[in-house]
């Protein structure tokens, strides 16, 4: 498993991506392999030993991924802030104009 004192707390970079992907890999070769073998069950621990460590990291990246920096969440907040304040200015206040009303009548 990587070094995670190396890694950016709140991110989750390309790096640590790819290291992800290389567990699941691994994971995924090592069932085959001890399944080629006919022992994947006699070797239960080593595997949940493996699932333990790719499920730790999955968590990592879903938490991570979808983890606003401060800049990103600014920039949310003032495109979210600009909308609501265009969505309150092109609301319409009603009146009790009627069209031809403000016209003189032709006699």
């Amino acid at each position: 498993m990587a070094d995670e004192s190396n890694q950016p707390e709140q991110t989750y970079d390309e790096a640590r991506a790819r290291n992800l992907e290389a567990l699941l890999r691994a994971l995924a070769g090592r069932i085959l392999e001890l399944d080629a073998q006919g022992s994947l069950l006699k070797q239960a621990g080593e595997l949940m030993r493996l699932i333990g460590d790719v499920k730790s990291e999955l968590f990592h990246y879903e938490v991570r991924a979808t983890y606003d920096t401060p800049d990103v969440a600014e920039s949310r907040r003032i495109v979210r802030d600009a909308q609501e304040t265009n969505t309150d200015k092109s609301k319409w206040d009603r009146t009790d104009w009627m069209p031809g009303g403000d016209e003189e009548p032709e006699w």
